[in-house]
């Protein structure tokens, strides 16, 4: 056994990341058919003068014409990037092309990333002036102070839609809902704290503002800057920004300024506060030491000297984090519902108090499964919801809504705020967020994880990637010469800690041919030489004995051999758990809708019998990753129209489960359109299922394995998977030329599995 060094992802990788398939990370598609000549003639000429005709008489039918009302520019001129400095408009592009994706990926927001050169004010804001008319919103990103308050309040001055500084009013409305909280578990009034501020930047600026819009007293806030205390008569540093806040007081410094403080809220630098300052702070301190990528101090350095502090950074790795990702996807998804003209205090103070509510509620289990399996209790350690939680997409927008129509700035009602939060919940199916619960929970757990394609490439990268990222301890397979070899080919350096194991290790060696040969002498009559011929060169059986000697927690294999030699190997070493059916299960997510399709990968023609035990198996899965059951038996007919022998069959595994008296809907046969469409339900009322199906059974593995390598291929689809399910030990095979992330995902599923399934029973 050795170990070699590699470096933490490299640029190149982030490069060929952004470089993949096609540059960027942002595309424009059609939402609608442009497949006949009739489809082009309504799209274009003539067809589309009369939806012209309409809004040059009345503007507000854009939003009903046009996509302007979820269409939102996120605009920089690249004065202030990520940390980095001034470093130009065009090197701002992929920053603003990130933040577009986040718009789409927690609120289906179209976005368009405009970069402006220029360090104008007026010109930036005339240029934004001029194209706003395409959009229902503007997000400004990375432009420096003072030049981002001069264009946001010019612009709020000006136009009719919602501005929105991220920099400065998402940090401050998810650091009041923190306060929010905070101030509720330490007994303490917000109209009676002492709040210390370090940091003067637009951040500081806007979470000071919502303070004092939240309850916080003027008088009772203590800002300071590099230079320290902002008070009256200051004149070193003081711009008519930072006036605003100077103070009569005597205090200079943090050190005094500190004494006695019930807040710190910290937006500057590692470091600039000292256990000695937490030794000086109030009963009961909260502490929001939110300097990235580093706070001001450590939570370990402040429960050194304190046990009765609440706490919270901007990093992930601590309870607590104050993130933007929280708030402004969904501050916008409110606002265009309602065709706001604006984003007002009144909105902000509303999603503060919606965050804030929502990590008090109970977590249901559903969230808590998309969270990682953890289940959070409101407390010090919990008083911001996670970004894994669901529930965000309904709450946050509805509060934002109706803080809007009730200060008189919406321009659209809603009538019915239930209906609106169904909707909202619609837009995004909680299973997009299964695997970044996966990864929290496993990262709580670490799990070793076998890769045994060690010497491919993107086996390797996903190895790589997958200790980097604090997901488990990865374990090589393959020949140590040639894993370095790959490992300059893909441009990594040596200074990472991973394991290497082969057969050169004859401790290991002699350990799984004992067991491969107690195993399989009766079973295949095997020689002992035989075991170890396949131990000594076989990769698969190597990484699948070294799970079944408890030397890995799971596996992953497949990337470079066909699913059936590698389920081949796999089986000679690993039963099937007692009771249990084996089979593939792929998890298909496609705008937002998530289906689970089997048998995919092992049963040629599944009986009636074993479709009904492939259901009741996928069911046991599904909820285990937070969903509600509903099966489908899907065919090329529907119930019983056309009958043939395959829909006979099919039919018989629903009678089964209906003796079973399974504890989870189910129905068919039906086609597949029928039981994702919900638009049939009223031609089959009769049925809980139509329109409804999460779990596709395919009556075939053909039909199965066709199905989802279309759509994969075809589509904006992604999946995951198959999943080998049924086994006795967490093993996964990729199939063939799988990408470095879709290995990723196999392994975190087979870190979890190794946690959450009790494998020996």
């Amino acid at each position: 056994m050795k170990k070699i060094k590699i470096d933490h992802y490299t640029d190149k990788e982030a490069l060929d990341f952004h470089k993949h398939k096609k540059p960027g990370k942002i595309e424009i598609n059609s939402s609608k058919s442009m497949i006949t000549k009739r489809d082009l003639a309504l799209a274009y000429s003539p067809g589309v003068a009369a939806p012209v005709r309409m809004i040059s008489e009345n503007p507000e039918a854009a939003y009903d014409y046009t996509s302007k009302g979820n269409l939102v520019a996120v605009i920089s001129n690249g004065s202030a990037i990520l940390g980095m400095g001034n470093l130009g408009a065009l090197a701002s592009k992929p920053v603003m092309e990130g933040k577009a994706v986040l718009f789409k990926r927690f609120a289906d927001i179209d976005s368009i990333d405009l970069e402006i050169d220029c360090s104008n004010t007026e010109e930036i804001v005339n240029s934004i002036k001029n194209f706003a008319p395409s959009f229902g919103g503007i997000n400004l990103e990375d432009i420096a102070a003072p030049d981002c308050f001069i264009i946001e309040k010019k612009l709020k001055e000006i136009l009719d839609i919602p501005v929105f500084h991220d920099d400065q009013h998402g940090t401050a409305i998810i650091t009041t809902a923190a306060l929010i909280n905070a101030l509720d578990i330490s007994g303490k009034s917000i109209k009676e704290i002492k709040v210390v501020v370090n940091g003067a930047g637009a951040s500081a600026q806007a979470c000071t503002e919502l303070f004092k819009n939240s309850g916080v007293k003027s008088d009772n806030i203590i800002m300071l800057d590099r230079k320290g205390v902002i008070y009256n008569g200051r004149l070193d540093g003081i711009d008519q920004w930072k006036s605003r806040y100077a103070n009569k007081t005597k205090l200079r410094t943090l050190d005094e300024a500190i004494k006695g403080a019930d807040v710190f809220l910290g937006l500057s630098v590692k470091g600039a506060l000292k256990k000695e300052h937490i030794k000086k702070m109030a009963k009961n301190p909260i502490i929001f030491a939110c300097a990235n990528p580093d706070p001001e101090i450590t939570p370990e350095e402040i429960n050194d000297v304190r046990n009765d502090a609440i706490i919270a950074t901007g990093r992930s790795d601590y309870p607590n984090q104050v993130n933007n990702l929280i708030g402004f996807p969904y501050i916008f998804r409110g606002a265009l519902d309602v065709r706001s003209k604006t984003i007002n205090e009144e909105m902000k103070v509303a999603a503060a108090k919606a965050i804030a509510k929502l990590a008090r509620e109970d977590v249901p289990d559903e969230v808590v499964a998309a969270m990682g399996g953890e289940r959070p209790h409101y407390g010090k350690d919990y008083i911001i919801p996670s970004t894994f939680d669901p529930r965000l997409i309904s709450i946050i927008p509805a509060a934002v809504a109706k803080a809007a129509m009730d200060s008189g700035v919406a321009r659209k009602n809603i009538d019915d705020f239930n209906i609106y939060k169904d909707q909202l919940k619609q837009r995004l199916d909680p299973t997009v967020t299964i695997m970044q619960g996966i990864n929290s929970y496993i990262k709580k757990n670490q799990k070793r994880i076998v890769f045994a394609d060690g010497e491919d490439k993107n086996t390797l990268k996903a190895a790589i990637a997958f200790k980097n990222s604090k997901l488990g301890t990865p374990i090589l397979v393959g020949k140590e010469d040639k894993i370095k070899e790959q490992i300059k080919n893909i441009g990594y350096n040596d200074n990472f800690d991973i394991e290497i194991v082969n057969s050169k290790d004859m401790e290991k060696r002699n350990k799984y041919v004992k067991y491969l040969f107690q195993k399989l002498q009766r079973e295949q009559g095997l020689l002992e030489r035989d075991c170890d011929r396949l131990v000594r060169n076989d990769r698969v059986i190597w990484a699948t004995s070294m799970v079944a000697c408890g030397d890995a927690d799971g596996a992953i294999t497949g990337n470079t051999r066909r699913f059936g030699a590698s389920l081949d190997k796999i089986k000679q070493v690993v039963d099937v758990r007692t009771g249990e059916i084996m089979f593939g299960l792929n998890m298909v997510v496609h705008k937002g809708k998530t289906i689970f399709v089997g048998d995919t990968s092992v049963h040629e023609y599944p009986t009636s019998e074993q479709m009904a035990e492939i259901a009741i198996s996928t069911a046991r899965v599904v909820r285990l990753f937070g969903f509600d059951p509903k099966v489908a038996f899907v065919s090329h007919s529907t119930f019983g129209q056309p009958l043939t022998s395959r829909t006979k069959h099919i039919r018989k595994a629903v009678d089964i489960l209906k003796e079973k008296k399974v504890d989870f809907k189910f129905d068919g046969d039906m086609q597949p359109d029928v039981a994702l469409n919900s638009e049939y339900e009223e031609l089959y009322p009769f049925s809980k299922i139509v329109g409804k199906a999460n779990i596709l059974i395919m009556p075939g593995q053909h039909s199965a394995a066709i199905s989802y390598k279309m759509m994969k291929t075809l589509g904006d689809t992604k999946v995951i998977g198959p999943l080998l399910i049924g086994l006795g030990l967490p093993i996964e095979i990729a199939p063939l030329r799988s990408s470095t992330s879709e290995l990723i995902n196999l392994a975190s599923i087979a870190a979890y599995s190794s946690d959450v399934i009790d494998y020996k029973k």
